[in-house]
């Protein structure tokens, strides 16, 4: 028999007259939030890494279901819909999880920004994760139209936002054109890798890419004196 343990070194036991047992409340609820959390945010990422894998897999979003979503996974479909409203919600969620995480502007210079805003783009392009998905989503707009529209707001339009801006100081500062609408000058900015990356699957995407794109362009788009 072990040796009875001294009361003051042992936590009270809830008796009776513990409010939280005659409310039938497990007194131990408060802290079950914070013991669950990391399994909750274990579970959200296997969701999104299982729906990377299988818009990849089948190539295209009709393919994808949340029951084979959470299959995948290894949850249960109601874990998915207590988290998003239906497929294409989920698939949105998925594609902004893949997004790199832009570089933040140096700000030392109108070509290193660019360079880095290409690099990002490039990171992009070779995501392992998002490989493909740019081109599976472009390729059903018709079929899901606002299935792209989100995609455009949540995840492009933060990345050509960045752009638009340090285009724009650029054109403030006198060291870019000002003769050309802003648009223009974003696509001659980020063509060359999307071509690369939708249309040239085999073209080459080398860490050299940006800063070879950048100099040329500048040479074009650079305010003449």
């Amino acid at each position: 028999m072990q040796p009875a343990t001294s009361r003051s070194t042992v936590e009270p036991t809830a008796g009776p007259t513990d409010p939280t047992v005659e409310a039938g409340v497990d007194p131990g609820a408060a802290d079950k939030p914070r013991r669950g959390r990391p399994r909750s945010e274990e579970a959200e990422r296997a969701i999104l890494d299982a729906t990377l894998r299988l818009l990849a897999e089948h190539r295209s979003v009709a393919g994808l279901s949340v029951e084979a979503v959470a299959q995948e996974a290894g949850v249960g479909k109601a874990t998915i819909y207590r988290r998003w409203p239906g497929k294409e919600a989920l698939i949105i969620a998925a594609l902004e999880a893949a997004e790199v995480t832009p570089t933040v502007l140096a700000g030392r210079s109108l070509r290193e920004d660019l360079v880095s805003v290409l690099e990002n783009m490039r990171r992009q392009a070779i995501d392992k994760r998002g490989d493909g998905l740019m081109g599976i989503v472009a390729g059903e707009i018709r079929s899901h139209p606002e299935l792209y529209r989100r995609y455009h707001e949540v995840v492009v339009e933060k990345r050509r936002a960045i752009l638009r801006d340090l285009l724009q100081r650029g054109i403030d500062s006198g060291e870019l054109r000002a003769d050309l609408p802003m648009e223009v000058l974003m696509d001659l900015v980020t063509g060359p890798i999307l071509v690369r990356k939708l249309v040239r699957a085999n073209a080459s995407l080398d860490p050299e890419l940006p800063a070879q794109l950048v100099d040329a362009l500048l040479g074009g788009i650079r305010a003449r004196s």
